[in-house]
């Protein structure tokens, strides 16, 4: 019988010279006490080395996965026979070498046994492996194997994150400090341009350029600024009321002028850094908040792990921890929203949304880092789909989007099932919204006053309903007496008429 034996230096296969020692297995601690009485009872067959830390790597990943791997199958393939029993440790690497080398394996617990036995004389038994050897080679391969377990990439390493984004914060203090000092000293000089350029760098980068205010006026500043600000500059520096200024105060100004323009260019290489490490890092979070925000997020709790163990409702307050403990000290509202506010799509919402807002966008904050810190995907699906539908809700909310149309973000877009009420110019809603009743939320003494003076009203308006009905009786009544009286007049004159006619007749 053979025993298959993995270390970190190779393959090795031992023959079994005392089968009947497997059935007694109490005894075997005393048969491998000496390198002597362990060659009596195993004998070395056949020996394979690993040629590098690579093939060693692939070996050992194979037999943890319980996997028949390409060296191990050549390796049995040529030092095992058809009709002999081979003995391994793995149940499941046993029955593959069955079912693919149609060889007769044995596992059990005795096998485990004599395996711990060769362990404690391996040197011995395997020629030409010494211990001072299989020490560095058995360090090394755990090493890369609980990289591997892990799944470790330099790739995904947080603290990189962490401390740039420190970083960052640090330099835009720094660099507000000192541009504020260049604006204040070389204020003394030149006042006005204070208020004609604006922006920081740019101030700088003109004190450098110009040096004193008098050769503002054949100096081309086309790189710098803007036509309008250049011409307002060339105008201002001619009736300035500055002082003057000597040499050594101007080469002091432009010294931390430099200073200004240099610490800007590094800020932002260092953005762009910070850029590439969210998007290799967190790809979810990023699409949804963004760069800045997301690295906030994470550098607040420590890592991104730690920042995937928070519900979503602590990912929406995070980084107002201190007004979430005024408020429920002092009873009052707790914040809604702490560093979160200032993604981008909060701060497009108006600002009667922005609270829910923040909770949609919080929930699915908490889903894209768990999927960014343990998924095994590289890519930014999910946080693509959960930034649509956030779009879709804050469209929903503004009255721009129908409510149907807020989860159709997966897949193909689906058309709307036909509703006789959406269909014209104006689509409605499908059901009719329905009005609010204010008597529902009013207590019931309220109620009672309220129906006591609707019944006190109603006969007041059937009154007044009631007096319009009777003066119209009123007028048709007398219409119709001076209608009656005026008959009698209309009838005698008819008849005076028609006497007249006969007697003209009776003449002719």
């Amino acid at each position: 019988m053979l025993l298959l034996f993995e270390t970190a230096a190779g393959f090795a296969l031992f023959k079994v010279l005392k089968e009947k020692k497997l059935e007694e297995a109490e005894d075997l601690a005393s048969d491998f006490a000496t390198l002597e009485a362990a060659q009596k009872v195993v004998k070395l067959k056949a020996f394979s080395k690993f040629e590098n830390t690579t093939e060693a790597l692939a070996a050992a990943t194979a037999l943890v996965d319980s996997k028949l791997s390409k060296g191990l199958k050549k390796f049995l393939k040529k030092h095992v026979d058809e009709d002999e029993k081979l003995a391994l440790l793995d149940k499941k690497l046993g029955s593959i070498v069955q079912e693919k080398l149609g060889l007769n394996v044995l596992w059990s617990n005795q096998v485990l046994e004599l395996s711990r036995g060769i362990r404690s004389q391996l040197t011995g038994l395997i020629s030409g492996l010494a211990g001072a050897d299989l020490r560095p080679m058995s360090l090394g391969l755990s090493h890369s194997l609980s990289r591997y377990k892990l799944k470790f990439s330099p790739d995904k390493v947080d603290t990189m994150i962490v401390q740039a984004i420190g970083l960052l914060d640090d330099l835009d203090k720094e660099l507000n400090t000192y541009a504020m000092r260049v604006r204040e000293w070389y204020g003394w000089h030149f006042p006005e341009m204070t208020k004609i350029v604006t922006d920081n760098i740019q101030y700088a980068k003109c004190v450098v350029f110009m040096g004193t205010r008098e050769k503002s006026a054949g100096l081309d500043f086309s790189a710098i600024l803007e036509e309008e600000v250049e011409g307002a500059l060339k105008a201002a520096a001619q009736v300035s009321m500055g002082t003057d200024i000597s040499e050594s105060d101007l080469d002091n100004i432009k010294d931390l002028a430099h200073q200004v323009i240099a610490l800007s260019e590094y800020r932002g290489q260092l953005f762009e850094y910070l850029k590439n490490r969210m998007a290799a890092v967190a790809p979810n979070l990023t699409i949804l908040v963004g760069e800045l925000v997301g690295a906030r997020l994470i550098a607040h709790a420590g890592s991104l792990v730690n920042l995937a163990k928070q519900p979503a409702s602590t990912v929406q307050i995070l980084g107002a921890e201190k007004a979430l403990f005024r408020a429920l000290k002092t009873k009052h509202e707790t914040p809604k929203y702490g560093l979160i506010y200032h993604a981008s799509l909060i701060g497009q919402s108006q600002p009667k949304y922005k609270g829910k807002i923040s909770r949609v966008l919080a929930a699915k904050c908490a889903l894209a880092i768990r999927v960014d810190a343990l998924g095994d995907t590289s890519d930014a699906t999910v946080g693509i789909e959960a930034r649509q539908k956030v779009e879709a809700r804050l469209r929903q909310l503004e009255g721009k989007l129908l409510g149907t149309e807020a989860g159709n973000s997966k897949g193909k877009e689906q058309p709307a099932k036909y509703d006789k009420a959406r269909q014209g110019a104006t689509p409605a809603l499908a059901t009719a919204p329905k009005a609010y009743n204010a008597d529902a939320d009013a207590p019931a003494e309220k109620k009672e006053k309220k129906d006591k003076k609707k019944k006190a009203e109603e006969p007041a308006e059937e009154a007044e309903e009631e007096a319009p009905k009777a003066k119209k009786a009123k007028k048709d009544k007398k219409e119709k007496a001076e209608k009656a009286e005026a008959a009698p007049e209309e009838n005698g004159k008819a008849d005076k008429k028609e006497k007249k006619k006969k007697k003209k007749g009776g003449d002719e």
